[in-house]
């Protein structure tokens, strides 16, 4: 099943630590409006991107795998609203999120962020508080804006 026309619903739950660990990361039907709007975002990012192919790394998590890598409760991934990605053609993780942190509205990017120099992650949920927005998370720390690593 296609979600969009250049991410599929495969791409989009596809984990290797669930299949590592025998987790279920079926996407429940209640959700599929929600990974279709959080695809739909993509789609303005990859554009955004000059079309370039975009590599999803994570997108949605079932609660037992969010648990598994240690993510925590206020994820946005366990509600198919959030993707982590690259897209090596146009640039690092830090250019990618760098280029993507001026145009938020306009994507529909409720929140930005370059976490550990190795990835991109955007949710489609408006962030809590306006200073989480854009953040970079590192092994240092979070830092408020698109930082390098």
């Amino acid at each position: 099943m296609m979600l969009s026309a250049h991410f599929s619903l495969a791409e989009f739950t596809a984990s290797d630590t669930a299949l590592r660990k025998g987790i279920d990361n079926s996407l429940p039907g209640g959700l599929v409006p929600a990974a279709q709007t959080t695809a739909r975002m993509m789609e303005a990012i990859r554009a955004a991107l000059g079309g370039l192919p975009i590599t999803l790394t994570s997108g949605y998590r079932s609660p037992a795998l969010n648990a598994a890598i240690g993510s925590g409760p206020t994820s946005d991934h366990p509600r198919a609203q959030a993707v982590d990605f690259k897209c090596p053609a146009f640039g690092t993780p830090y250019e990618v999120a760098k280029h993507l942190a001026t145009k938020l509205d306009s994507l529909g990017i409720g929140q930005l962020i370059h976490e550990y120099g190795t990835w991109v992650h955007v949710s489609t949920r408006p962030a809590s508080k306006i200073v989480n927005r854009v953040i970079t998370i590192s092994a240092a720390g979070t830092q408020v804006g698109i930082q390098r690593v």
